[in-house]
């Protein structure tokens, strides 16, 4: 065992330390509600998740990046074995994981610090925020099937109890059912998908299984079988439309160190099973490569989900609900990258397979950076006002410029303007959809194109969605006594966002080293011909020096802010400044009234996409040469969930209650279900 499992090995056990920690303070916090077991526990959970995910990250770095490392413990199941493993792959993947673990632990525990204890258990809550790390980390690191599926369960079932913290509220306790019923219903296809390999390869190594020998003469059908069960189980992780519909409901109703957590490292899960499961069904060296329509269906898969994301986001007057629809929309990105890397693979281009893998991989780390941020801001404003209705907020810039700058630093990042680390990521994937005219076939290179056109009307919306979020939420008068008087934290509370702020400029500034770290780990980890991979080296050079010169360029800009922010600063200071209220357009008596709203903002692109949207529009006055009284809102219900999700959950409770007629509390009833259990196990075994 190498130094870098073993540090690895070592951080795993910090985290298992702090776990079973955590668990005896919740007990105790239960049997004794004065001990003050709860605040220790807001101490140590985080102090335990913070080494356990430095000492994670080491682990990362250490060592060779292309080198795979594994190493088996003791397993007493009769099936399976507790294999872990490390290669480009997982490295990269656990980078989000431990970086995210480490921060929102830290602004977790600040945010935290004045709970009641009698209102919620801070034990119990760092309990399964350390489950969720530690099964997220396993997922990532598990080298046999039987070891996912139950670190796949342990990632699954601890969000359940986190969303739930403020489970007095109806809507909290629907949000974190929804959840649980989507997140199960998920696993339901991951169990069939791990089973039908078993029974084709009779191993459950992903070592074995990833040398592409047990399904190298399997038939077409067969592996089309494996690849939708992998799309549907790891799809609904990862927040695909249509099976998106936990997130919109989970992210407002977590505590936002949670959210942050969840929408940055969790649902990355998604993608990475996807990535995985992709070099399952591909021998090595592109010995059994993926059909085309593999590739096309993860590319208009990932455009449909992108539109629809952002389209809702638009709609959305609940900052934290805006920012989960704006996961969906971003992870339809990431897919958009795998398909365009598919098709490049079946048509031999290599910029488009190099490109768009290496291009959803590099989104996906920007992402995190981004979105972490985000959902920690939005936290904040939660903590200071009491709410997140952006028609209830205003003018917090002046009162929380912290929190403020690092909002705009994130939604400029998100909204893709260069030079930050949300331009370089969707650049890398619009250069891979350039490739359109050389596809053979009229047919292809106009979905391309038109493709293209649909990730350029992503990035537009998203532009907008973000100048609204900021603008709505930080800028004007206040609309609210909430926004006017808010509590606003010190740098004291706030510095743990310096770190995801600081990979928002660093991920645009150094893109040519990250997009050299994504298109390694693509070249390591995806089912790429090794004529194609060895093709490719003239992309991986364009692209550097492209991103090489992007980053300078932007040093050099955001330079000559910062020098004119200090000289617009240092004349103001000299000559005197008077402040005028905004939007105060010369009126005598101006009323925060008269400033745009959400529904305001985004009432133009309704007119243009309510059908799309679901868009439900109810204005009132404002009619006739001396309007009155006038009032717009705009609401955009999930008619996926309404009509379709919804009663599917009724009729999985419906199930499980009839379940409960096998629980009668009889001895003799529960022996008798075990002996014929015991029974038909002999009578498969004989027929064996």
């Amino acid at each position: 065992m190498g130094v870098c499992m073993e540090i690895f090995l070592i951080s795993l056990l910090v985290l298992l330390a702090a776990t079973l920690l955590t668990g005896l303070l919740a007990i105790i916090s239960v049997l004794a509600p004065q001990s003050g077991a709860g605040r220790l526990a807001n101490v140590l959970g985080p102090l335990g998740a913070a080494a356990g995910a430095v000492l994670g990250l080491a682990a990362v770095h250490s060592g060779q990046w292309s080198s795979v490392l594994s190493l088996s413990l003791p397993w007493g199941l009769p099936l399976g074995s507790c294999t872990l493993g490390l290669d480009a792959l997982s490295r990269l993947f656990l980078l989000p994981v431990f970086g995210l673990g480490l921060v929102c632990a830290l602004s977790g525990s600040l945010s935290l610090r004045h709970t009641p204890p009698q209102e919620h258990n801070l034990g119990a809550h760092w309990f399964f925020y350390l489950l969720l790390l530690l099964g997220m980390t396993l997922v990532i690191s598990a080298r046999d099937t039987v070891l996912f599926i139950l670190a796949w369960e342990v990632m699954s079932l601890a969000p359940f109890f986190l969303i739930d913290f403020n489970d007095g509220d109806s809507k909290v306790r629907d949000a974190s059912w929804v959840y649980l019923v989507a997140a199960h219903l998920g696993a339901v296809a991951l169990i069939a998908f791990f089973a039908l390999f078993w029974h084709c390869t009779g191993t459950t190594s992903l070592e074995l299984l990833q040398s592409g020998d047990g399904l190298r003469s399997a038939s077409p059908m067969l592996r089309d079988t494996l690849f939708i069960l992998a799309l549907i189980g790891f799809g609904a992780k990862a927040g695909l439309a249509p099976l998106h519909v936990w997130l919109p409901e989970a992210h407002p109703a977590a505590p936002s160190h949670v959210s942050a957590l969840l929408s940055g490292a969790m649902i990355n899960a998604g993608l990475y099973g996807v990535l995985r499961s992709l070099s399952l069904l591909n021998a090595p060296g592109g010995m059994v490569s993926s059909p085309e329509w593999w590739g096309w269906c993860l590319l208009l898969l990932g455009l449909g989900t992108g539109l629809m994301g952002i389209l809702k986001a638009l709609a959305q007057s609940n900052l934290k609900r805006m920012l989960a629809y704006s996961s969906v929309e971003n992870m339809g990105l990431m897919f958009m990258g795998v398909g365009i890397g598919l098709v490049g693979e079946s048509i031999n281009n290599p910029w488009m397979v190099m490109l768009g893998f290496a291009g959803a991989l590099m989104h996906m780390l920007n992402h995190a950076g981004f979105k972490g941020l985000l959902f920690l801001c939005a936290g904040e404003v939660l903590h200071a006002t009491g709410t997140v209705r952006m028609d209830q907020l205003g003018g917090l810039q002046k009162r929380m410029p912290l929190v403020g700058c690092a909002f705009a630093l994130g939604a400029a990042s998100i909204a893709c303007l260069p030079p930050l680390s949300g331009f370089a990521g969707e650049f890398v994937l619009v250069v891979s959809m350039l490739q359109a005219p050389s596809l053979p076939g009229l047919e292809r290179q106009i979905t391309l194109l038109l493709t293209l056109g649909g990730l350029a009307l992503i990035s537009g919306l998203a532009a907008a969605l973000y100048a609204k979020a900021y603008g709505v939420t930080f800028l004007g008068e206040p609309r609210t006594a909430f926004a006017a008087n808010p509590h606003a934290p010190a740098w004291q509370t706030v510095w743990p966002l310096a770190l995801p702020a600081l990979t928002c400029i660093t991920g645009g500034l150094l893109a040519a080293w990250v997009f050299s770290l994504a298109s390694y780990t693509a070249a390591q980890a995806t089912p790429m011909p090794y004529e194609l991979l060895a093709q490719s080296q003239d992309a991986i050079l364009s692209m550097q020096h492209s991103l090489g010169a992007i980053g300078k360029t932007g040093a050099v800009f955001l330079g000559l802010i910062l020098l004119l922010a200090l000289l617009r600063r240092g004349l103001l200071a000299r000559h005197g400044m008077r402040r005028e209220p905004t939007w105060g357009c010369g009126f005598q008596a101006p009323s925060p009234r008269i400033q745009y709203t959400d529904a305001a903002f985004s009432e133009p692109l309704a007119c243009i996409f309510a059908p799309v949207m679901g868009l439900k529009r109810s204005d009132r006055g404002g009619r006739g040469l001396f309007a009155g009284r006038a009032s717009l809102h705009l609401a955009a219900p999930d008619r996926l969930r309404s009509g379709l999700f919804t009663p599917l959950f009724e009729m999985v409770l419906r199930f499980c209650n009839a379940c409960k007629i096998l629980q009668h509390g009889k001895i003799h009833l529960y022996i008798l279900y075990i002996i014929i259990t015991l029974v038909s196990l002999l009578i498969w075994g004989l027929s064996a």
